[in-house]
């Protein structure tokens, strides 16, 4: 069997279609329809900032449930699991806080469901089974890095089919846990505390101190190396080495790895033969992104297919 896999879509129903068109699915009454021995491998953050949310959802959940597709969850999906779900130690709160900033990083969701209405309720149900790392023999998927220890860690304690209960969301909300530590590396990546006096504004105007890391990228020895930021920004990126035990830079052994999360920019290429990202803007003005394939070990940039 071959796969597409698929990067971020954001709520972006259009471009979803659009590409399903190109990669050959047709649309039947009962959802899309792949073309003969081909499977689609959704990774992560199907919600938040687009216009058409809700549609976006219930089209890859029907192809999910039809047996048709995969999906990951990515950092989107957990956050707004843990916007609804209450602290345990203080009735009043939840574990993701409704700060000013949060809220507005999925306002937009919580306008096209209804803030708690049963739609959302439901939505974070579905979201809670999907997993967090897939390993499909001959590739690998996660929505933001793949590192061993973690993917080992969430598949003892979430195995295949099991949703995510509250005691494992306490404990991934539980800032330096295992689970916290897992679940910040599968959804959100390596990121690195900038030397002191050094930040960067993010896609979203946020002021940050800290960078997403390219994980990938062997022999790096500077933080202007690794980071993942704007051409416009690289110069706000230190050029002195990266701090001791960095986790990043090791070959990519084994399987290929296919991964979302990262907002790039331009053509869409592989991060290496083993390596390829998904997540090509398509929240905002970059295509929907998908790479075909047919079981090869060594990547080939000639198989992403792009639509919008």
């Amino acid at each position: 069997m071959g796969f597409d896999f698929i990067g971020d879509i954001h709520g972006q129903a259009g471009k979803l279609e659009a590409l399903l068109r190109k990669l050959g699915y047709v649309e039947k009454a009962g959802g899309w329809v792949p073309p003969y021995l081909r499977k689609a491998i959704f990774v992560g953050d199907l919600i938040d900032r687009g216009p058409e949310q809700v549609k976006v959802v219930k089209t890859v959940r029907a192809m999910v449930e039809n047996g048709r597709a995969l999906a990951l969850m990515g950092n989107h999906e957990f956050n707004a699991i843990g916007f609804v779900t209450q602290h345990p130690q203080d009735p009043t709160a939840f574990l993701r806080r409704h700060s000013p900033k949060n809220i507005s990083l999925h306002a937009e969701f919580l306008r096209q469901v209804g803030c708690g209405s049963a739609l959302q309720l439901e939505l974070v149900e579905w979201f809670k089974t999907l997993p967090l790392a897939l390993d499909l023999g001959g590739a690998r998927a996660v929505h933001a890095w793949w590192h061993q220890p973690y993917v080992d860690l969430v598949t003892r304690q979430l195995p295949s089919g099991k949703p995510m209960d509250e005691d494992f969301l306490h404990a991934a909300y539980n800032r330096g846990s295992p689970e916290c530590l897992a679940m910040e590396g599968l959804t959100k990546g390596l990121e690195i505390r900038l030397p002191p006096g050094r930040s960067f504004v993010d896609h979203g105007g946020i002021e940050r101190y800290d960078v997403r890391a390219k994980w990938w990228e062997g022999g790096a020895r500077s933080y202007r190396d690794v980071a993942i930021v704007g051409a416009h920004q690289l110069d706000r990126m230190p050029e002195c080495e990266l701090p001791p035990g960095y986790l990043g830079g090791g070959p990519i052994n084994g399987t290929p790895v296919f991964i979302g999360h990262y907002w790039m920019e331009g053509t869409p290429h592989l991060q290496t033969s083993k390596v390829a990202c998904l997540d090509w803007s398509a929240a905002k003005a970059g295509p929907l992104v998908a790479y075909r394939w047919d079981g090869e070990q060594e990547l080939d940039g000639a198989r992403f297919v792009a639509a919008g």
